[in-house]
């Protein structure tokens, strides 16, 4: 009776393990919360990088150990389990804020950012697997929706909370002491959640075997049509992403913003973003994957155009309003269609593929804008960046076919 149980597929059949997930997730964004607003500020201000390369570098370290340990997050769940990767993602998470509050020269920062990276590799990888393996083929759209809603949510609320701490008090060390807290609290959630392998073994069918890591990494980057088309769209959102984590900040304060304003600007990129994605993943199960993914591409690019064309905070604002909503679109979705083409044995490095391109774009991001900047401004970077989800639309519309089977 117990194992039947423990072996039921479906959020309803196991909404408890589920809904804990969804709140840890919360605690897996706002690790990230807690520098977007503040970070940017602290390399120019505190450490006087004048280089906009070298004061991105820290997304570029964020990003690239990010993407790395998400390749190998699905190894690794499937030989040690999903729960045991999600507690050693908690454990480096604690490095972050005490690397950063320590830190006397920038290398420490991108330190810190490596630990991040590890930390967000690890357990958002295993929160988003274990709602997939939780759910129904059908309810993908929803579980995943549910996951990157609490975690951006999560992300969101700590940037703007972070700023304001950071405005009352100053940039270090006092919005960094909130990460002890939020770790300890990951941790702790993390230990009550059982692990997912009864309903990976269930959603395997007979004589279905996994496929060898390079073989999952070959079939999700280049040679399957629709989860290569994937790993592109992934990797352009994250870029833009990239950008904007490390150019935003400074736009606006150029343009004669307060911390508190940017902040709330900051933070309502990933608000809409995180909130939106609580309709769009389940609103994907109903009326499909493809018609989201590329309209949320063009809406990216879209709305970083309108950002240039207007100076105002209520403009900026709106624009940050709409990008959220485009990234929304996309970003719950392209996981359920990852999860909707690859099967149950291989699933978990097909979705560590995909992640590992999409969070590279976090790395390629930082690294374009700063070129950019240095070599023209940061009006232009925000631009031309904004050229690749838009190319990304379009590939999608040509190479992907419609993923959603309903049952």
């Amino acid at each position: 009776m117990m194992t039947s149980k423990a072996a039921s597929i479906g959020i309803a059949e196991n909404r408890l393990p589920f809904f804990l997930l969804v709140l840890i997730n919360v605690f897996v964004g706002s690790m990230v919360g807690l520098e977007r607003t503040v970070l940017p500020l602290i390399g120019e201000e505190l450490f006087g990088l004048a280089s906009a390369s070298a004061a991105l570098s820290f997304i570029v370290s964020f990003g690239f150990s990010k993407a790395l340990v998400n390749l190998l997050a699905g190894t690794l769940a499937d030989r040690f389990g999903r729960k045991e990767i999600l507690l050693i993602g908690w454990a480096f998470g604690f490095f972050v804020p005490l690397l950063i509050i320590f830190a006397s020269a920038w290398w420490m920062i991108i330190v810190a950012n490596i630990f991040l990276g590890i930390n967000q590799g690890l357990t958002w990888s295993m929160t988003v697997n274990m709602k997939v393996d939780l759910a129904k083929p059908t309810q993908r759209g929803t579980a995943v929706g549910l996951n990157e809603f609490a975690g951006y949510t999560g992300l969101s609320v700590m940037a703007a909370v972070s700023g304001y701490v950071a405005s009352t008090t100053s940039l270090r060390p006092e919005p960094f002491f909130l990460g002890f807290g939020i770790v300890g609290i990951g941790f702790l959630l993390s230990l009550f959640v059982p692990d997912t392998s009864r309903q990976v073994a269930r959603q395997t069918a007979s004589g279905e075997a996994s496929l060898p890591f390079w073989k999952a990494f070959a079939q999700t980057t280049w040679k399957q049509p629709a989860l290569s088309s994937f790993s592109f769209a992934g990797l352009t959102t994250n870029l833009k992403d990239g950008m904007a984590w490390g150019l935003f900040p400074l736009f606006f304060a150029s343009g004669g913003l307060s911390v508190s304003q940017i902040g709330v600007i900051v933070a309502a990129y990933p608000l809409t973003w995180g909130m939106a994605q609580l309709f769009t993943g389940p609103w994907s199960d109903v009326i499909g994957r493809k018609r989201l993914i590329v309209g949320g591409l063009w809406l990216q690019a879209l709305s970083l155009w309108a950002l240039l064309a207007g100076a105002t905070y209520g403009w900026w604002l709106g624009s940050s309003v709409l990008l959220g909503l485009g990234t929304a679109m996309v970003y719950p979705v392209l996981i359920a269609a990852v999860s909707d083409t690859a099967p149950a044995p291989w699933r978990a490095k097909a979705n560590g593929v995909y992640r590992f391109w999409r969070d590279s774009g976090y790395a390629f991001g930082a690294l374009l804008a700063g070129l950019f900047v240095d070599t023209l401004n940061v009006s232009w970077a925000i631009g031309l960046v904004a050229v690749l989800p838009f190319a990304a639309g379009i590939v999608t519309l040509v190479r992907m076919q419609e993923s959603l089977k309903k049952e």
